[in-house]
């Protein structure tokens, strides 16, 4: 039995070696799969993963453009080999020691694994991110009839089968809200875990903006109504 752990990667040639070294050095109960799925980053970030990739026990897929979030991680889901699949981002928001949190809470029927990384403790990161979260968060509960707190969390952990079985649409940041609509159809249980959360700015490099917000209650309306 082992995860995968995929790593989608944009323009991250800051923090991406930090990643990569710390999701090596976190102890799993189980054998770990790591997969980096660069989507077209132009900053050094490919180059740095060429480097890394002759040195460590790490799986590297390159696309040849930026397709998005969604694209680079269903890009990660079609490669993965382990039991579980859990999303680490590439930035340095989301500590990879939290994985032995998701996991203990793997038992039994749960589909999914959430993180919570507690929106309203966000001061600094700015109002409108702050209030996108939670609009998409309360539409998606809205609709579909649920208590998740926190639908755009980065750090999900999934059954591989649960994945495997879902034919994902989005490119882009919409598709956590897709992921979570399509288990929720097909009578899955998505359960969470509160989490260590250290966001970033778009100085910083975040990546994430209003139009996806947009997106994202376009995600949402199409999975309830079409």
């Amino acid at each position: 039995m082992h995860i995968s752990i995929l790593i989608p990667a944009y323009n991250e040639a800051s923090s991406i070696k930090i990643v990569i070294d710390r999701v090596i050095a976190t102890s799993l109960p189980i054998k770990k799969e790591i997969i980096i799925i660069d989507d077209g980053s132009t900053d050094g970030t490919r180059e740095i993963l060429d480097t890394l990739s002759r040195n460590r026990k790490i799986i590297v897929i390159n696309h040849m453009k930026n397709l998005g979030k969604g694209a680079a991680v269903k890009t990660g889901i079609e490669k993965a080999t382990g039991d579980y699949i859990v999303i680490q981002d590439a930035d340095l928001e989301y500590d990879p020691n939290e994985i032995n949190k998701l996991m203990k809470m793997m038992k039994g029927d749960i589909s999914a694994v959430y993180g919570n990384r507690g929106v309203k403790h966000w001061p600094k990161r700015g109002f409108h991110y702050v209030i996108g979260a939670k609009m998409l968060t309360w539409l998606f509960n809205l609709l579909f009839f649920t208590r998740i707190s926190d639908l755009y969390t980065g750090h999900k952990l999934f059954k591989t089968h649960t994945l495997k079985k879902i034919s994902l649409r989005s490119l882009g940041f919409e598709f956590e809200a897709e992921v979570t609509c399509e288990i929720i159809k097909q009578g899955g249980k998505i359960i969470e875990t509160s989490i260590q959360y250290k966001p970033r700015n778009k100085e910083e490099g975040k990546k994430i903006r209003f139009k996806d917000t947009l997106t994202g209650i376009q995600m949402i309306l199409k999975c309830r109504f079409w």
